[in-house]
């Protein structure tokens, strides 16, 4: 397992290195990623480049046996280029032209950047292409951010001329009828900022074209990196290539980047009151990219952030826990920012293996160096694990752009947070989560869930009922089925092209703060305490049953708030409101039930995960708290860490983790 992090010993004397290489091999660390900030060394002007500083590195890591993931260096422009070649920079929201400064300071549209991007590109992989220690090229770093600049509005025209062919079909998409918005030539198109048709807050007056001009920045960041990947194949055919993604971060859409990524990599910056299980959802989300596959977490910090309003320390155990936790929903390595702490500048404070003082004495240090001991003996053990999901939750970066450019009905929805609240109830009861994309097949589950799926196309739709007609179960919520693809409302009532699959037309939704509750009754089994929030639907059942009705106090008590619908041979839930707690309990308990799929309730705090690959079957039981967990639960095996047998009781210390090889290749309480 690659065991390392980011190494920056451009900020260090050479002396200091040699120090690192004994230092960083006590701790077991196997791997450095390097050269992803050193732009300015490599290319000191237009036509010359400078590579001694980085062939001593690479030489030096190759001489003590470290694996290398090389950076390309571009996420950060260097000051003679953007003073020389001003279309470099980018121009945000406001308008402002921004000067040179900061990172992830590029227009990714500037015929400059991406001249002398693919120069250093061609220039590295040529010379370390072909190095033994090279494990991954890390192109970039963090791609973020938008630009509204004049190339980006010329390279925008272009996207809108190949998406739409003519003007007369921009004009249909985007309903410019509207305050006299209708375009006669693509010229007169401008990017949706401030001084144009933006507005703040991630709201737009015209939706179709904010959205339009989301999908265009994701695309125009991306195409920055397949220029990159396609520069390093000219003359290396083989090494992986990736870029670290930032969770469910908003403006890129993660899924068209995976599709050119040969391995998904991120970075894991909870907070110190991040809940385990919103972690865990960024885990499966990145997961879910290519289909289930491994992926690197490339970034952690092994004690404490520098950019939080409060950075907190990492308890004692807390760091082994996390990167346990990581590994047990798709990790195949584990990867600090960073090695050493840096002297100065914005991240002096951000946590490392190494400290300022230097030695190993730090806590953080020995931490680092127990869990590099113990990933050093399970070796291979778990590389290449795959969890077996029957439950898939869609996640659609478009529908999160439209839903949020949405104005109303209520501007407390936000996409992520719905989506964390049905992942909350099946982590609370251990049942392993696939992400998948409106691309992804969907015949291997039983269950799809589709909170808040606002923008659906017809092909998406149609494969939402042949899932449902073939036996499948699947689930959806209110501001569901409401526009097409280009932000228009689905004419012919709610829920649009979901209609039929649930049985029910939605006339009209209420909305309320999230201080305000609705009481609910279920039909067959209340219990008295379930809720509603945010939006009710008024719901008029077609073909579909009433599971819960609207309780006292609203106008429309009586009428159904959750339906469920026989289609074909299988089965549609229709969730009309944002439900508490209780009503997430209660309406699962029945879903579940229907699918067949047992729950595994175990202690607060504690989550049971699954891996499989071809050396066995291995359970991740972890507790997540600062407080000792003893509870009974219906497996047997050995544990790989303490290499003792378990057979139902489990003794978990403070932050402690246990990895059971299963005496039986699936176990019950997956089943």
């Amino acid at each position: 397992m690659i065991y390392g992090g980011d190494y920056n010993p451009e900020q260090w004397p050479e002396n200091i290195w040699l120090e690192d290489m004994h230092i960083l091999k006590d701790a077991h660390i196997n791997s450095a990623t390097i050269n992803v900030f050193s732009w300015a060394i490599l290319q000191p002007s237009e036509n010359e480049y400078d590579f001694r500083m980085l062939d001593k590195i690479v030489s030096l890591l190759t001489q003590n046996n470290y694996r290398i993931v090389m950076g390309t260096s571009t996420a950060a422009l260097p000051a003679w280029m953007s003073q020389r070649y001003p279309d470099v920079n980018r121009t945000d929201f406001y308008g402002l032209v921004h000067k040179f400064g900061h990172r992830h300071n590029f227009c990714p549209n500037s015929p400059s950047f991406r001249k002398y991007e693919i120069r250093l590109v061609k220039q590295l992989a040529e010379r370390y292409g072909q190095l033994d220690s090279l494990v991954c090229w890390h192109i970039s770093n963090e791609y973020s951010g938008e630009c509204y600049c004049e190339n980006c509005a010329k390279a925008f025209r272009v996207w809108l001329k190949d998406k739409y062919s003519t003007i007369e079909a921009v004009n249909q998409a985007w309903n410019t009828n509207l305050w006299s918005h209708k375009y006669y030539s693509f010229e007169e198109i401008i990017p949706p900022n401030f001084i144009g048709d933006g507005i703040p807050n991630e709201k737009a007056s015209f939706p179709g074209l904010s959205l339009d001009y989301s999908r265009f920045n994701s695309d125009s960041i991306l195409n920055t990196f397949k220029e990159e990947k396609k520069a390093i194949r000219l003359y290396d055919a083989k090494t992986p290539v990736t870029t670290n993604l930032m969770g469910a971060y908003k403006p890129l859409d993660y899924f068209k980047f995976a599709k050119e990524m040969d391995i998904i990599s991120w970075d894991s910056y909870p907070t110190n009151d991040t809940p385990n299980s919103s972690a865990s959802m960024m885990h499966d989300l990145m997961r879910g990219l290519k289909n289930g596959q491994p992926f690197m977490m490339m970034e952690q910090t092994p004690s404490q952030q520098n950019w939080q309003p409060f950075n907190a320390l990492k308890l004692p155990g807390q760091m082994r826990n996390m990167s346990y936790n990581a590994i047990a929903h798709g990790a195949d390595t584990v990867q600090f920012f960073q090695l050493r702490k840096s002297i100065g500048g914005a991240e002096k404070f951000h946590g490392a293996v190494i400290d300022h003082v230097g030695t190993e004495e730090p806590r953080v240090f020995k931490e680092v160096q127990q869990l590099g001991n113990e990933l050093q003996k399970i070796g291979t053990t778990l590389l290449d694990g795959i969890t077996p999901a029957k439950v898939a939750l869609l996640f659609d970066w478009e529908n999160y752009w439209a839903l949020e450019y949405a104005i109303g009905p209520n501007l407390e929805i936000k996409y992520v947070d719905q989506i964390q609240r049905y992942y909350d109830e099946l982590y609370t009861r251990n049942i392993p989560i696939d992400f998948v994309s409106k691309e992804s097949a969907l015949d291997s589950y039983s269950i799809v869930i589709a909170p808040c799926l606002y923008l659906l196309d017809d092909k998406l739709a149609s494969k939402i009922e042949a899932f449902t007609e073939s036996g499948g179960i699947f689930v959806t919520t209110t501001m569901s089925g409401l526009v097409d693809s280009n932000d228009n409302i689905h004419l012919g009532g709610y829920p649009g092209p979901l209609k039929k699959v649930t049985g029910v037309w939605v006339e009209e939704f209420d909305a309320m703060p999230f201080t305000r509750k609705i009481p609910l009754h279920f039909v067959a089994n209340t219990n008295g305490k379930e809720t509603g929030t945010l939006l009710c639907d008024i719901i008029h059942p077609k073909s579909a049953d009433v599971v819960a009705e609207y309780g006292s106090g609203v106008f429309y008590e009586g009428l159904p708030a959750i339906t469920r619908n026989h289609f074909g041979n299988g089965t549609s839930f229709y969730i009309g409101t944002v439900l508490n707690k209780q009503g997430m309990k209660t309406i699962f308990d029945e879903i579940l039930n229907t699918a067949g799929i047992k729950s595994t309730y175990t202690p607060e705090a504690v989550s049971v995960t699954l891996r499989v690959n071809t050396n066995g079957t291995y359970i991740f039981i972890i507790n997540h708290s600062n407080e000792n967990k003893h509870f009974d639960l219906d497996i047997s095996g050995n544990d790989i860490l303490t290499m003792t047998t378990i057979q139902g009781q489990i003794d978990l210390a403070p932050f402690g983790v246990s990895i059971i090889k299963s005496d039986i290749a699936h176990p019950l309480l997956f089943s």
